[in-house]
């Protein structure tokens, strides 16, 4: 069974997660990671758990999302994980940094792509690769089914969606994104957004404002 460890990391509240099985293989999914001391809390919980992270894979690609990958590759030795799709987005990160105040000395490094329909291994279990654009022309989405949780990067919130009016959002791509590959799920998955508190499809399929 894949456990998760949630991090909250950067100024933009993002969450950063370890899918792992306890000591054994792991993945990090989303590195948001943006000080040393963010870093370093990520790094004391692989060592505590005794883990061996294989890669790490995006939901997307925006600035928030990215802050770390460089640093885990070369501490991990491994591979980062995106959509092409979203490749222009990593080539504007340095001068999105500074916008905000962060320091990203050089565009973070994708080694290979992911698409719909893709699984990832991780000891025996697997998560899905679903393709969700909307928030971004990339957004991923990562479905354990057999655990019966999905991780939806900036796609689906808990009582939200993810924001339109970003390079490469589109509000009808994201609702019909939501409404076709998500809202389809059963109702007692639950949803690990990129931001927040997480919630359950049934939940957002009930209550969701803009669905």
């Amino acid at each position: 069974m894949i456990a998760i460890k949630q991090f909250v990391f950067n100024p933009f509240q993002e969450n950063t997660y370890v899918l792992y099985q306890p000591q054994g293989e792991a993945i990090v999914v989303d590195a948001g990671c943006s000080t040393e001391s963010e870093f370093q809390e990520l790094l004391d919980f692989v060592n505590s758990q005794n883990l061996t992270v294989k890669c790490l894979i995006n939901t997307h690609c925006h600035i928030d999302h990215i802050l770390g990958i460089d640093k885990l590759k070369k501490q991990f030795g491994v591979k980062a994980y995106a959509h092409f799709d979203d490749f222009p987005l990593l080539q504007m990160a340095p001068a999105h940094a500074m916008m905000f105040g962060l320091y990203l000395e050089t565009v973070p490094a994708i080694d290979e792509t992911l698409s719909h329909g893709d699984l990832i291994e991780l000891n025996g279990d697997s998560l899905k690769v679903i393709h969700t654009p909307g928030h971004s022309r990339g957004g991923l989405c990562f479905y354990a089914e057999q655990e019966r949780f999905i991780l939806t990067g900036d796609t689906l919130f808990n009582l939200s969606i993810g924001r339109t009016d970003l390079a490469g959002g589109n509000y009808e791509t994201l609702i019909k994104s939501i409404r076709e590959q998500l809202m389809v799920l059963p109702d007692d998955v639950i949803v690990y957004p990129g931001h927040g508190n997480s919630t359950t499809i049934g939940i957002e399929k009930a209550s969701n404002p803009f669905l």
